[in-house]
């Protein structure tokens, strides 16, 4: 292989990352940028969140997310997500709760 193909191979790859990079925090907001989403998930399945909203709201629990309610933007929605780890005594740390309100935007949410 010359070099010239060596180095558009390489090009080739690092824009491939790039493009993963982008597409998988594209769109958050700059709160939720540094957040870790792989613990977010993981937060939210450990703690059954699902469960308790269904418990709250029927059905599967997912019409709790209502964008169009009183949670209409990213702040207000970590600061729900703080309010369920005080209030259930979740014991998340400050970077966990961010992790889950993040998750919470990309699959339901969708703030930009």
């Amino acid at each position: 292989m010359t070099l010239l193909k060596k180095r558009s191979a390489g090009y080739g790859l690092g824009l491939i990352a790039l493009i993963l990079v982008a597409t998988t925090s594209w769109g958050q907001p700059a709160l939720f940028k540094e957040a870790d989403l792989k613990l977010g998930a993981e937060l939210v399945a450990a703690n059954k969140c699902e469960a308790c909203h269904a418990r709250r709201v029927g059905g599967d629990g997912t019409d709790i997310y209502n964008p169009q309610g009183r949670i209409n933007n990213p702040s207000l929605l970590r600061g729900m997500v703080e309010y369920c780890n005080t209030e259930l005594n979740l014991g998340l740390f400050p970077e966990e709760v961010t992790a889950v309100a993040a998750v919470l935007n990309r699959d339901h949410y969708k703030f930009k």
